[in-house]
C-alpha cells in the first residue's frame, strides 16, 4: 500500500483532493487589516470577534480561542478537574489528539468502543463500565480494576456525525462526571435540533486545514461555565496575574490564538452554513450514485441527527466488492484520487500499548473496512463522477 498523504495538503492539479480548504470569502481583506494595523500576534480585535461568532453559532455563552484543537482539549480537561492518575472515558475510534490531551495531564484513558449503527461512542459500553466496573469509595467513583478515580467523559463526534449525547449526559450527571466533548469534526451538525457544541460542559473545536472551516491552525473551547472560561483564558495566556510585573501564580501555556489566524476564522465563519450545505449535498450525491455498488455501504445518518458529513466515508465489504478497503485505496490513488482509511483504534496504537486492555471490536472492524472519499466543500460534479466511476468495476 502506498504511503498516505497529509490530509489538507495541496494536491497536484490533476488529482482529486480528499478535503481541501475553501478560501473564498473575506480572508484576504481581514488579514490585510491585521497587517495594516500591526495586530498580528495573540492580541487584537479578531480574536474576540471569532470567539463571539463561534459561541453564538453553537449557542454557548463563552468561547476561548487556542492555538489548536489539542491545546483546547488540554485546558478544557484541566478546567473540568482532571488530574494526574485520574481516568477519562474516551472514544477509541478517533484521531489521537483527545487521548493525548488526557495523557498531558498525567491521566489515563479508558477506551470506549464505537457503536455499529452510526460509528460513535457506544453509550451501552459507557453505561456498563460506570455501573458495573466502577464503585464509590470515599465519595469518589473509582475503577475497580485499577483503583483510579474516574473523573470525566470525553466523547468524540467523528466524521461530522454527533454522538448520542442525551444518555451520555444523563450518565455523567448520575455519576457526577463532567463531559468534555471533542466536537471538532461536527461543527455545524445538529443533535435533535440542537447545535453540536452546546450539549456538554465544555466542547472543543479544531480549525486545521482539512476541517469544515479552517484558520490554518487554531482551536476553541465553548462553555456555559464562566469560571471555566475565565480559567481557560488565564491558562492559555501564560497565567499572567500581573502582566506589567510578570507575576505568575500558576503554570500556564502559550496557547492563545493569533489575531491573523482569528481573522481568517471570522471570514470562514461567515461561510459556515454555506459550507455545511455543500457537504450535505455532496454526501447525498454520493449516496445516490453509489447505491447500486455491491459491497459499498454509504455513511449512515441517525434519524435524530443532521450530520455535516465532514469526511464522507464508506464501508467496503471485501467479499461483496471483490477487494478490501486498502486495495481500493491503492486503486483510487492510481486514478489520481485521494482517499484515506480511518484512524487506527487508539487501544491498538503502539503509543498506548501500556494502557488497560480494551475490547473494541467495532472500532477494529471500521478501521479495517472504512475508506473516506474526496469531499472538499469545492468538490465539483465532474470530480465526484470521476470518483464514482473509479469505484465501479
Amino acid at each position: 500500500m502506498s504511503t498516505p498523504f497529509e490530509p489538507g495538503a495541496p494536491a497536484a492539479a490533476d488529482v482529486v483532493p480528499l478535503s481541501a480548504p475553501e478560501i473564498r470569502g473575506n480572508e484576504w481583506q481581514y488579514v490585510k487589516e491585521c497587517l495594516d494595523t500591526n495586530w498580528v500576534s495573540s492580541a487584537g480585535p479578531f480574536v474576540e470577534r471569532f470567539e463571539r461568532l463561534l459561541a453564538d453559532y453553537v449557542g454557548r455563552r463563552r468561547a476561548v480561542a487556542a492555538v489548536n484543537g489539542t491545546a483546547a482539549l488540554h485546558v478544557a480537561l484541566r478546567a473540568a478537574g482532571v488530574e494526574a492518575d485520574d481516568e477519562v472515558l474516551v472514544s477509541d475510534l478517533t484521531f489521537i489528539a483527545p487521548v493525548n490531551a488526557v495523557r498531558y495531564l498525567g491521566a489515563w484513558p479508558v477506551f470506549i468502543d464505537a457503536e455499529p449503527e452510526y460509528w460513535q461512542m457506544d453509550v451501552r459500553q459507557v453505561r456498563e463500565f460506570l455501573e458495573h466496573e466502577c464503585a464509590w469509595a470515599d465519595g469518589q467513583l473509582r475503577n475497580r480494576a485499577t483503583g483510579r478515580r474516574v473523573r470525566a467523559i470525553l466523547p468524540v463526534d467523528i466524521l461530522g456525525h454527533p454522538v448520542d449525547m442525551d444518555p451520555i449526559v444523563e450518565l455523567a450527571r448520575k455519576f457526577a462526571l463532567p463531559v468534555v466533548e471533542d466536537a471538532t469534526e461536527s461543527l455545524g451538525a445538529k443533535y435533535k435540533g440542537r447545535s453540536v457544541g452546546s450539549l456538554s460542559d465544555a466542547s472543543c473545536f479544531s480549525f486545521n486545514g482539512n476541517k469544515i472551516i479552517t484558520t490554518g491552525g487554531g482551536g476553541m473551547v465553548v462553555t456555559q461555565n464562566d469560571a471555566w472560561a475565565d480559567k481557560i483564558k488565564y491558562w492559555t495566556t501564560q497565567a499572567k496575574d500581573d502582566p506589567l510585573e510578570y507575576i505568575h501564580c500558576e503554570i500556564g501555556y502559550n496557547y492563545r490564538l493569533t489575531n491573523v489566524l482569528a481573522a481568517i476564522g471570522v471570514a470562514q465563519m461567515e461561510k459556515l452554513d454555506e459550507y455545511v450545505a455543500a457537504k450535505r449535498r455532496i454526501a447525498g450525491n454520493y449516496a445516490a450514485q453509489l447505491a447500486g455498488a455491491a459491497g459499498i455501504r454509504a455513511m449512515p445518518q441517525a434519524p435524530w441527527a443532521e450530520s455535516t458529513f465532514w469526511m464522507y466515508t464508506v464501508l467496503v465489504d471485501e467479499a461483496a466488492y471483490g477487494m478490501g478497503s486498502r486495495k481500493l485505496l491503492d486503486k483510487l490513488e492510481g486514478a489520481g484520487i485521494q482517499a484515506r482509511p480511518l484512524w487506527q483504534p487508539i487501544h491498538a496504537s503502539p503509543a498506548y500499548a501500556a494502557m488497560q486492555p480494551a475490547d473494541c471490536p467495532v472500532a477494529e472492524r471500521l478501521y479495517r473496512d472504512a475508506l473516506s472519499l474526496p469531499c472538499s466543500v469545492g468538490l465539483s460534479e465532474a470530480q465526484l463522477q470521476r470518483v464514482v466511476r473509479a469505484i465501479g468495476h
